[in-house]
């Protein structure tokens, strides 16, 4: 089965998609302006978002490396909230070179279909496990509107530009996605109050001293957070940055750009050291979860809300931290 990536509410690609022979191996469109627009009178008002990451959807018999229970019931308890899109931060199968574990995304997330959904993946260090190319034909596959593309942006009304990068390619100076990312965001419309940029592996964690260290930021993404902090003071729009690949949820600010760690879909829960800087202090554990993103007249308000007890016969979430983004006067 294959789960064709909706953009329901008229979502128009902008430009024309060449042959997979006419791109570079790590390359993907790079047209000015948005891939993907959406206009205001085809959202929801207020608009509302989900970002989580770190699904592994796989056989459910598999409970070892996801929670299938954990993982479905987020993807319904998503549906409730009848958001206008989804933004998922990678790992969304288990192995991006099994092509059944696509098949179960599209089964488990029937529901998101069924509601006209709009869904927007970013690639993570489980797309790939095997032979690059053939992962890559899994992925585009699963969501034809970015074959050829490994990262886009979507504009969502006037106010909201979504910036979905694939960190296992190089954000450093100078290469093709940074070249793109520097042009996405000095074309930006002028209405543009907050850019959402998403991607796999952190730019902002807590860095970890004794477990899970190989997560800690790499050079990679700190070279993406570098630039941001620079094209943030110059921005009319503020930034969030939402990330996976910890198995928790972390919120960090560093040079007015909101960062968060969102990777409690599913996958088996990582416990983090707490930083003094992480603005999130509870030492609960594990922390399943999903954060809404809602548009409001003069701030995009956030909360994450996290599976109170994943062991219940009954799951329930409780909203366990809340944040605000402002947007900058005119």
């Amino acid at each position: 089965m294959r789960f064709a990536l909706l953009f329901a509410l008229s979502l128009v690609a902008l430009s024309a998609q060449p042959t997979a022979a006419s791109l570079p191996t790590d390359g993907l469109l790079s047209e000015a302006g948005p891939t993907f627009r959406i206009a205001d009178n085809q959202l929801p008002d207020p608009l509302k978002l989900i970002a989580y990451g770190d699904q592994r959807f796989t056989n459910p018999a598999n409970t070892r490396q996801t929670n299938p229970r954990i993982r479905q019931w987020l993807v319904n308890q998503i549906a409730k909230e009848h958001p206008a899109a989804v933004i998922m931060n990678g790992d969304v199968p288990l192995a991006g070179g099994v092509a059944d574990d696509y098949a179960v995304f599209g089964a488990e997330t029937r529901v998101w279909r069924d509601l006209h959904l709009n869904v927007f993946p970013t690639l993570g260090n489980h797309e790939f496990h095997g032979d690059a190319q053939p992962d890559l034909e899994n992925w585009w596959n699963a969501f034809p509107q970015m074959r050829n593309r490994r990262w886009y942006s979507a504009q969502l009304g006037s106010r909201v530009y979504l910036i979905a990068l694939d960190s296992d390619t190089s954000l450093l100076p100078g290469s093709n996605q940074a070249r793109w990312i520097e042009k996405q965001i000095e074309d930006l419309p002028p209405s543009i109050d907050f850019v959402i940029v998403s991607l796999h592996h952190p730019p902002v964690a807590d860095v970890q001293q004794h477990i899970e260290v190989d997560h800690n930021p790499r050079p990679n993404e700190i070279a993406l957070r570098d630039y941001l902090s620079k094209a943030a003071r110059n921005s009319h729009a503020n930034f969030l940055v939402s990330a996976g690949h910890i198995h928790n949820y972390e919120r960090g600010l560093v040079d007015g750009v909101t960062y968060l760690v969102s990777g409690g879909g599913g996958a088996p829960p990582h416990f983090v050291e707490r930083a003094p800087d992480d603005l999130y202090k509870s030492i609960l554990f594990p922390n399943y979860h999903y954060v809404k993103l809602t548009v409001e007249k003069d701030r995009l308000h956030g909360a994450m809300f996290r599976v109170e007890n994943p062991e219940a016969e009954n799951l329930t979430v409780e909203l366990k931290d809340s944040f605000e983004v402002t947007a900058k006067t005119r």
